[in-house]
């Protein structure tokens, strides 16, 4: 069931980000993210508060099961200081995505 909660929001030509409330790290990812133009529908924002089942399955995953998890398509490239470290090649990931205007 959680496998198809989390394999429901990842899609291959969008960002998703998953997050909790409002931690810090999750609030500089979205920041970040949000400096590039997006089309609509191809950045998604999705709130875990409250599902550690989710938290517990990106863990078997993806091998950490800390928020913010980023998805770049269907390939997970970790968190917040992961998305730093690839801010220069970001809009070359995002533009063979498919997910910028």
């Amino acid at each position: 069931m959680v496998d198809a909660f989390v394999n429901s929001k990842i899609r291959h030509d969008k960002v998703t980000l998953f997050c909790k409330g409002n931690l810090p790290y999750c609030r500089n990812a979205v920041a970040l993210l949000q400096k590039f133009n997006f089309l609509p529908g191809h950045l998604e924002v999705v709130d875990i508060t409250g599902m550690e089942d989710v938290q517990d399955y990106f863990q078997q995953r993806t091998g950490q099961r800390t928020v913010p998890r980023v998805f770049i398509g269907t390939t997970c490239i970790g968190g917040f200081s992961d998305l730093q470290n690839l801010y220069q090649q970001l809009p070359g990931m995002l533009q063979k995505i498919g997910a910028l205007q």
